[in-house]
């Protein structure tokens, strides 16, 4: 069998002169227009127009304008009853009769119960149990045949015509929470529904365990007949209220490490950056006390690249 004509060492060689010119090729294609005389390219080109103009960038702006904006806290409670008490006997004994259950209504005066307080040995006469206060059947825990003591609980009744909220605000906000001030409720059971309510009621002191203070809230207005006691709420107590003052979108404003800027688009559509200082704040709108002017058009979407003086494009 015959040896080959190339020796290793030749087709080493080979493979580094095909890799050189490979290289040597690609490397020097960005300057084969130039030797080729192609030194204009037009404005876009190599030659010398400079670079492509950027393209504008694309915002949505709102208008500042006048209106009323409110300062608030947000917390949690529950619909309650105003009016609710529990009846007790007058003696114990064993339960014979009950004439209510949960849900009926009952009259201030109304026999509710009767007890017969007798013992092996010794007949007494039935003790009726009267209901103290007028109003519905929340609670029924007891039956007949059961006996019970002067202190146990016959009926727990409560006047559903008057119905509070119970909430409780944290230490840092107690100060703003005062007789009089007016709420927005909203309720898990009756979604985007919101109902008027106002504080009637502030602890005097804090809760230690807790650190809160409690309030109850009566609802404004004609009471709605599907709120029930029970109901889950969430409170936005309004602490301050401005009217016919500049606002502007929350979204609008960029925070830096010691100022608010927004981005104003003028009539040549260039953004400018201005420097705000903001009043009341709430959850979606600020009040701008300067820095801009009504009827200014403030980015409220695609400013957080944006440059000063830099052109952009108003889409809705």
């Amino acid at each position: 069998m015959g040896k080959s004509k190339f020796k290793p060492g030749i087709i080493i060689t080979i493979i580094i002169i095909l890799i050189i010119l490979i290289v040597a090729f690609f490397g020097f294609r960005p300057f084969i227009p130039f030797l080729a005389g192609e030194s204009q390219r037009g404005p876009q080109g190599w030659g010398g127009g400079g670079a492509a103009p950027r393209v504008a960038t694309a915002v949505r702006v709102h208008t500042v304008e006048r209106g009323n904006i409110e300062n608030s806290v947000v917390v949690n409670g529950d619909v309650q009853v105003v009016n609710q008490v529990s009846i007790f006997p007058t003696v114990g004994g064993r339960i014979t009769e009950t004439f209510f259950s949960v849900g009926d209504t009952v009259r201030q005066g109304t026999v509710v119960a009767m007890v017969d307080p007798s013992r092996p040995g010794q007949i007494f006469s039935q003790s009726p149990v009267e209901s103290t206060i007028g109003g519905t059947v929340l609670r029924a825990p007891v039956n007949v045949g059961d006996t019970v003591t002067a202190q146990t609980t016959i009926l727990v009744v409560g006047d559903l015509s008057s119905l509070m909220i119970e909430t409780h605000v944290p230490e840092r906000f107690s100060n703003a929470a005062r007789r009089g001030l007016n709420a927005n409720v909203t309720l898990e059971a009756l979604p985007g529904e919101v109902f008027r309510a106002v504080v009637d009621e502030v602890s005097p002191v804090l809760d230690p365990s807790s650190r809160t203070v409690r309030i109850l809230l009566r609802f404004q207005g004609r009471m709605d007949a599907r709120i029930r006691a029970g109901m889950f709420a969430t409170i936005s107590l309004v602490t301050n209220t401005r009217q016919n003052v500049a606002i502007i979108p929350r979204s609008a404003i960029i925070n830096t490490y010691n100022s608010r800027i927004v981005f104003v688009v003028d009539d040549q559509n260039t953004a400018l950056r201005r420097e705000i200082t903001l009043g009341l704040e709430s959850e979606d709108m600020v009040e701008v006390l300067s820095g801009l002017e009504l009827g200014d058009r403030v980015v409220v979407a695609g400013q957080n690249f944006l440059t000063d003086g830099e052109t952009v494009r108003i889409v809705e």
